[in-house]
């Protein structure tokens, strides 16, 4: 997919859409993969990952609504990450089979751990 197309897509009112536009301008790097997979099977295993990252005091960027949105979509959907050029964001994207729309989008910040040395 081109980047230009992924920034049409991205070009929604909702904040993780709207950061992951903001990333991509600023050069990040980014894939859009082929196959697709059930929403169901996507929603599943990121409302697990949800759980697990607020057990460590992380909020992530419109990951519930996302699992919401894949469970609302109810059939297959591509799926892609972008990453910031600062390696501080990945964005997680699922868009429709076809890659004509975004279903969901979903940002989770890299949390570096201070050495105790």
């Amino acid at each position: 997919m081109e980047r230009h197309v992924l920034m049409r897509l991205l070009a929604g009112d909702d904040e993780s859409s709207a950061a992951a536009l903001a990333v991509l301008q600023g050069g990040a790097t980014y894939v859009v993969w082929d196959r697709t997979v059930p929403a169901e099977r996507h929603a599943g295993v990121y409302a697990r990952r949800l759980r697990r990252v607020r057990l460590k005091g992380i909020e992530p960027l419109g990951l519930e609504r996302a699992v919401e949105l894949l469970r609302q979509h109810g059939r297959p959907v591509r799926g892609g990450m972008i990453e910031s050029a600062d390696r501080t964001w990945t964005f997680l994207l699922f868009l429709t089979e076809d890659g004509s729309a975004l279903v969901a989008c979903a940002g989770v910040q890299r949390v570096v751990e201070e050495s105790p040395l």
